[in-house]
């Protein structure tokens, strides 16, 4: 039986506030993150995404009380990531109220926070999240990149993934920085790449733009379709997305 394909919005939240740019960049308010949870949860997505995209120590427990009204609204799985640096982090987002927990820069920076976690708390609770950006110097073609895609880390994107998943990440998290907010559709080159390289489940995130997009992105292979400023500014619902995709063929909740 084959397993339905989720529909996510993806919440970019700065400062207690929802935004989305371009290419992470030119940042435009899209909402209050508690009322965007309230309203997804109830327009039929499958899971929401909470990335805390200029996560700090100094607003980091405006985060937590955030979490924590919204998975009071919320009826679906709940992932939060952003500034995730320590085992304790990780333990303090479950505990607020998040399912699953991203890991991105720190991860790279020490990839023992990902087995640690991953034993700790199960590798169904981990995600690791992948900012990737193509570089022909990299063997894949693809670089995994740090701090909101502005540094390089050194590391190919595809070696890094493997790596991650054999320490127990539950699922991988796949942005690409390239097409971020394009809305030029998604990168289904760099999602067949992963789907080949891994067997954990794939979201697709990065390039969403019509509702033709949504459906090569699952034929690549990703289980998963994530989508952010096409959702917050009501140009597609979450249902269109899941027709389209009932249409061509994919199992959806």
């Amino acid at each position: 039986m084959s397993v339905a394909i989720r529909v996510i919005p993806c919440l970019d939240v700065d400062a207690g506030r929802v935004v989305k740019g371009v290419n992470f960049e030119n940042l435009n308010d899209a909402g209050d993150p508690v009322e965007l949870a309230r309203r997804y949860g109830n327009s039929g997505a499958d899971e929401l995404v909470f990335l805390d995209i200029t996560a700090s120590s100094s607003n980091r427990e405006t985060t937590y009380e955030m979490i924590r009204k919204a998975a009071d609204e919320l009826f679906i799985p709940l992932t939060v990531g952003g500034g995730v640096r320590s085992v304790s982090d990780v333990d303090q987002l479950l505990r607020a109220g998040a399912d699953k927990v991203g890991i991105n820069t720190a991860g790279i920076a020490n990839p023992e926070l990902i087995s640690d976690s991953a034993k700790r708390f199960g590798d169904q609770c981990i995600v690791i999240s992948v900012d990737v950006r193509r570089n022909q110097d990299s063997p894949s073609g693809f670089e995994a990149t740090t701090h909101g895609g502005r540094n390089s880390s050194g590391r190919d994107a595809l070696e890094w993934i493997i790596e991650a998943a054999e320490r127990g990440a539950g699922e991988v998290l796949l942005n690409s920085m390239d097409a971020d907010g394009t809305k030029t559709g998604y990168d289904l080159e760099l999602i067949s790449a992963v789907r080949s390289a891994v067997e954990i489940p794939v979201i697709a995130s990065g390039g969403a733009g019509e509702l033709s997009d949504f459906a090569p992105a699952v034929k690549a292979g990703a289980n998963a379709v994530l989508a952010a400023s096409v959702f917050h500014f009501n140009e597609i619902s979450i249902q269109e997305v899941k027709d389209e995709l009932a249409r061509s063929g994919e199992v959806v909740r």
